[in-house]
């Protein structure tokens, strides 16, 4: 049974808040978190919640924080009693993100779950992520730059200074990141290809270390750059790197590649709607959804009987695959 607010505080008030090595979880409870990681991840918060529990129950402060984010996403976004509940537990064991997030929810204020030794949860991210940055855990690094923005006395400077040393220190996510603030900043450049150009070189290293959300802006930057055939090269490894939109956009580009809007198709080989039709088909049995039912009845009639009788004889081929398919949710996102 979950604990609640109370005999959380209760329970876990002497454990040291420390940023927690990687927890070592059994065959099962690891097996329970990824299947709950590969459910939130493809926005199925509700029925991850019983598999994030299983690993959240074995000490893992990673699957608190998620548990934490899938509650407070079945009610918008907004702050529950259990999304608080987990919050708690996770920054207990060090998370600087489950800090941040009883900061927005004002826990401190208007539940009294502050701190051990004060009322600023943020300071707390901080005092506990600093030493570990400086130390060089380049996970640390990259909470600064959101901690820096929610301190007493914000620092944009500062946060910018760690989301760029993260990315150097072999960071994925800040070099994604460090590119869609370059794409993004409209100020900052002469024109618009030198924007987009200094928006690629983050997207590339990103792409490059295997990150599938890098991949997917790195595909679309080169498209606006009209290298049409590189970007689709990318767009193709987004998809084998598990990403709805690589997975989509391979499935549209081979039934209807003329379609108003798909320029990101220019590069696509000779269409084979077949193939297109048993992605789509994939997709829809692996995560199923308004998006993916709307996808089949909107492409249905584009293609004859036969081709649909060919794609479904071919949609085993796209089921099974790894990485599973994900929207690749960003961890502290809206």
């Amino acid at each position: 049974m979950r604990p609640t607010l109370l005999t959380a505080l209760a329970s876990l008030l002497l454990v040291p808040l420390i940023l927690s090595p990687a927890w070592a979880l059994d065959d099962e409870a690891q097996a329970a978190k990824e299947e709950g990681m590969r459910l939130y991840g493809i926005r199925r918060a509700d029925s991850a919640i019983p598999f994030l529990e299983q690993a959240a129950e074995e000490g893992d402060a990673e699957a608190m924080y998620y548990l934490g984010e899938a509650n407070r996403r079945l009610v918008m976004g907004n702050m529950n009693q259990a999304a608080l509940d987990w919050y708690y537990q996770a920054a207990q064991h060090g998370d600087p993100y489950s800090m941040l997030r009883l900061f927005d929810g004002g826990a401190c204020e208007l539940g009294d779950v502050c701190p051990e030794n004060g009322d600023d949860w943020p300071q707390e991210a901080l005092e506990l992520t600093l030493p570990q940055a400086e130390a060089g855990d380049p996970d640390a690094m990259a909470a600064l730059y959101y901690i820096y923005y929610y301190v007493e006395d914000p620092d944009e400077e500062e946060a910018l200074v760690w989301l760029n040393r993260a990315a150097e220190a072999g960071n994925a996510w800040a070099m994604n990141m460090l590119g869609k603030r370059a794409r993004d900043d409209e100020d900052a450049y002469s024109s618009d290809t030198e924007r987009l150009e200094a928006a690629e070189v983050w997207f590339r290293r990103a792409a490059e270390a295997g990150y599938a959300p890098g991949m997917n802006n790195l595909a679309s930057i080169l498209n606006h750059l009209d290298h049409p055939e590189e970007a689709w090269e990318w767009m193709t490894r987004t998809s084998e790197a598990g990403h709805m939109n690589g997975r989509g956009w391979l499935a549209a580009c081979n039934i209807a590649p003329n379609e108003g809007g798909r320029e990101l198709c220019r590069g696509a080989p000779e269409p084979d709607p077949a193939e297109g039709w048993a992605i789509f088909l994939a997709i829809h049995e692996e995560v199923p959804g308004t998006s993916s039912e709307n996808a089949l009845r909107a492409y249905r009639d584009i293609l004859t009987p036969e081709q649909r009788e060919e794609g479904e004889r071919m949609k085993d081929d796209w089921l099974g695959l790894e990485p599973p398919l994900s929207y690749f949710p960003e961890k502290f996102g809206p």
